[in-house]
C-alpha cells in the first residue's frame, strides 16, 4: 500500500475524521531506504516531481572522505559505530546522515543523505 503524507485519519480521542476527498498524487510519500553496509553497491533511481531523477543508495561499503585540508579520498567503510538518529540503526548497520562510521582512515561523520543522493560523503572526526 502507498505511503501518504496526509494528516492522520484518527483524532487524539480515537475517533475518526471523515475525508471529503480521496488521496492525491502529490501527497504520496516514499518508504525509507535504510542504506545498509554491504560489499555489493546497489543504487536505485526514481523519477520525482519535475521529471528529475533521485538516486538512493540501497547498500554500499564505499565513502568519499574529506580531510581537514579539503582533500577527498574514496575509502571503505568497516563498521557503523554511532547513529544519533536512532541507536537501533547501529545494530543493523544502517547508514544515515550524521552517522559515525569506522573507515581505514579513521572515524568519519556522514554529511550526505544516502537515501536522497547517489553517494555517501563524510568528513573525518
Amino acid at each position: 500500500m502507498a505511503q501518504s503524507q496526509q494528516k492522520s485519519k484518527r483524532k487524539v480521542s480515537g475517533g475518526r475524521y471523515h475525508s471529503a476527498r480521496s488521496k492525491k498524487k502529490h501527497e504520496l510519500a516514499g518508504f525509507p531506504t535504510n542504506t545498509r553496509l554491504s560489499a555489493q553497491t546497489k543504487i536505485k533511481a526514481a523519477r520525482v516531481r519535475g521529471g528529475n531523477v533521485k538516486q538512493s543508495v540501497n547498500s554500499t561499503n564505499q565513502i568519499n572522505v574529506a580531510d581537514k585540508k579539503g582533500k577527498t579520498t574514496k575509502t571503505e567503510i568497516l563498521n557503523v559505530i554511532e547513529n544519533p538518529a536512532n541507536p537501533h540503526l547501529v545494530r543493523r548497520n544502517i547508514i544515515t546522515k550524521g552517522a559515525i562510521v569506522e573507515t581505514k582512515l579513521g572515524k568519519v561523520k556522514v554529511t550526505s543523505r544516502p537515501g536522497q543522493e547517489g553517494s555517501i560523503n563524510g568528513v573525518l572526526v
